[in-house]
């Protein structure tokens, strides 16, 4: 049996166990996903395990007029969506206790070295919803078509949004490569003299 179709099937049909195939081969792209979303990959692996018992709670829901591919991906979206916000809001609320000197975990400086600097820098300039259509078209190497049916958009507006939002990123990337290349000539100047 190969057909995701026939597991989704088998599972509404109260044969729990092929609910495991599926978790098999989505696992490890949602994992992926979340990382890309999140930039944290202890967040992801919670959002992983969170997103798939989310999936298999509202099967029934699922209706094979979309491919389950993108109602996951749909489920991965907003469940990311939600962890920003929340993140954002501690955030701010730890910034008021926030004490001066920090110093990085091992975890924390590894999670920083996900990205390149120039493209992490541009990823956090990105609005939640631009950095998912990168992830999804560049990362996940999602067709239009599959990108249009996870955000509910217009396929035609999808890529749209994804070429200005390339030139946006190619913009930004642009930018933090050359504040690097100043920042590394103010440092040449100051040991020559």
């Amino acid at each position: 049996m190969d057909s995701i179709e026939e597991y989704v099937r088998r599972v509404k049909a109260g044969e729990v166990e092929y609910f495991q195939p599926i978790v098999e081969m989505y696992q490890r792209q949602i994992y992926v996903y979340c990382c890309r979303m999140l930039g944290c990959r202890q967040d992801a692996q919670d959002a992983v395990q969170d997103i798939l018992f989310k999936a298999y709670t509202k099967l029934e829901l699922y209706e094979p007029r979309a491919s389950f591919s993108s109602w996951l991906y749909k489920i991965a979206y907003h469940h990311c969506l939600n962890l920003l916000r929340k993140r954002r809001i501690h955030q701010r609320v730890m910034q008021l206790f926030k004490p001066l000197d920090i110093t990085e975990s091992t975890e924390q400086k590894l999670d920083k070295q996900w990205f390149s600097a120039p493209l992490e820098y541009a990823m956090s300039k990105l609005s939640v919803d631009e950095r998912n259509l990168l992830v999804l078209r560049i990362f996940e190497e999602k067709p239009f078509a599959e990108i249009a049916e996870i955000l509910g958009k217009n396929t035609e507006a999808v890529k749209k949004k994804y070429l200005r939002l390339r030139q946006k990123t190619m913009k930004l990337i642009e930018e933090k490569k050359g504040a690097e290349q100043c920042e590394i000539q103010e440092n040449l100047i100051k040991i020559k003299f």
